[in-house]
């Protein structure tokens, strides 16, 4: 007989990156999914009817905020407790640190307790959530820089105090009613596990056992990472080099691309960059003439007129890509990434379909959690819940001591692009010594929730 699968639900479902990976793992039934934009529900309609999703899927298109757990559970003819695994990764803009970061003082970061809601009335085995890595320094209450105590400021509030978000949400989560939760967190990158782009993501995974589960060590890392990291993780030298552009674009030939592409303005400047690199190799009138007041700005502003290179990891896909200072041009072509090209390299399914105009469909793809992620998180996952299975469902007696958040090895060190007057180009094929990742200086490391 075949195994029974562990049946899942969805909320915040996009165009289902979370859903794909956790499916892939061939482990888990999803019966329900929950997403409020219409164009995401018609995504998964379309793919739902084209046999790419079960035809029992429940589809159920609102917001979430107005549904009730209870209706939910009923269409799909489960009870509380019965259902093995809870995913979603709340809308996340809140709490990213690559625009002005609102906490919850913006609507959107309610929904992380609009989760801890579902997780309440559901009561899940487990569950996973996953979000920016923001999140885990993120403020209940954001007090401006200039008015902060090293400007002279009051002391932080504790509401105002880096982290708030997260030792909240725990407060919350380990308060709930009748289904006390463990909630271990991980921040980690796609590219880490065999993605070919450099995503950085938290993964919060709970349950009702009294379990610590753990998060496995990387398994990919940057060329010479063995030399260079030694010591870092047992079985360093084991480490497959990174996935690269070229792994997940390269034999894809598309007679028509759908493509959000560049102006012819901007397409004049990235004409004139080569394959691994930027702005720094236009001459400095152009460069200051295509970049106006940002050449005057302080830090690397390495996505201006970038041109990626093929035999590296694609930086972090945005929701588009045609942006003068996050551009995302391909190697040999002045054009932005295709429409296939992101979702290959979000590892979605080629035969996988989105919804929508164009813009509509680059935001759904640029949106998704890596499905890399979702394959290893339900993983482990699955390997939980066997272990609980067997043991029929008994919880651990002693709770771990504390929620804890572990680092694994998640920001990747940034290329060189420049120094002492040399701009350093990643040139495929060649050595590219000089522009190379440095090697991460940390490898794990835990701290526990206070």
């Amino acid at each position: 007989m075949t195994e029974k699968k562990y049946r899942v639900i969805s909320l915040f479902s996009g165009a289902m990156g979370l859903d794909l990976g956790i499916d892939a793992t061939d482990r888990y039934e999803i019966v329900a999914c929950v997403e409020k934009e219409r164009i995401a529900c018609d995504t998964i309609r379309k793919n739902q009817a084209a046999g790419r999703l079960p035809k029992e899927l429940k589809v159920f298109e609102g917001d979430i905020s107005s549904l009730d757990p209870a209706d939910l559970l009923r269409e799909v003819g489960l009870k509380p407790g019965e259902v093995d695994l809870l995913i979603g990764g709340p809308p996340c803009q809140a709490f990213s640190t690559a625009g002005k970061r609102g906490t919850v003082q913006d609507p959107r970061g309610t929904l992380l307790w609009q989760f801890l809601r579902f997780v309440e009335h559901i009561r899940p085995r487990f569950f996973v959530m996953e979000n920016v890595r923001g999140l885990v320094s993120a403020a209940l209450k954001h007090r401006p820089i200039a008015e902060r105590p090293e400007k002279g400021g009051a002391p932080l509030l504790p509401e105002e105090e880096p982290g708030s978000v997260i030792r909240q949400f725990s407060r919350d989560l380990q308060a709930l009613p009748e289904a006390p939760y463990h909630m271990d967190i991980f921040e980690v990158n796609a590219v880490n596990y065999g993605a070919p782009q450099i995503r950085e993501r938290v993964l919060f995974i709970g349950n009702r056992y009294n379990m610590e589960v753990d998060f496995p060590d990387p398994t990919h890392g940057p060329a010479g990472a063995a030399e260079a990291q030694a010591g870092l993780f047992d079985g360093e030298n084991s480490r497959t080099p990174w996935a690269t552009l070229r792994d997940a674009i390269g034999d894809l030939n598309e007679e028509t691309p759908t493509v959000l592409d560049f102006s012819p303005r901007k397409k004049h400047y990235l004409d004139l960059v080569p394959p691994g690199s930027n702005w720094r190799s236009l001459p400095v009138h152009l460069q200051q003439e295509s970049m106006g007041k940002a050449w005057h700005a302080k830090g690397g502003r390495s996505g201006w007129w970038r041109r990626l290179t093929f035999d590296l990891p694609c930086p972090t896909l945005m929701t588009m890509p045609n942006h003068a200072s996050t551009a995302l041009c391909h190697p040999t072509e002045t054009r932005t990434l295709s429409l296939r090209e992101y979702a290959r390299i979000q590892e979605f399914p080629d035969r996988w379909e989105f919804a929508g105009t164009v813009s509509e469909q680059y935001k759904q793809v640029g949106n998704a959690v890596p499905t890399r992620l979702g394959k290893v998180a339900g993983e482990v996952v699955a390997s939980a819940l066997d272990v609980m299975k067997a043991r029929k469902w008994r919880k651990f007696t002693t709770a771990p001591e504390a929620f804890r958040i572990v680092y694994i090895q998640s920001h990747v060190r940034t290329r060189q692009w420049f120094k002492d007057g040399k701009t350093f180009i990643w040139d495929d094929g060649a050595e590219a010594s000089d522009a190379t990742y440095a090697p991460s200086r940390t490898g794990r490391k835990e701290r526990a929730i206070a």
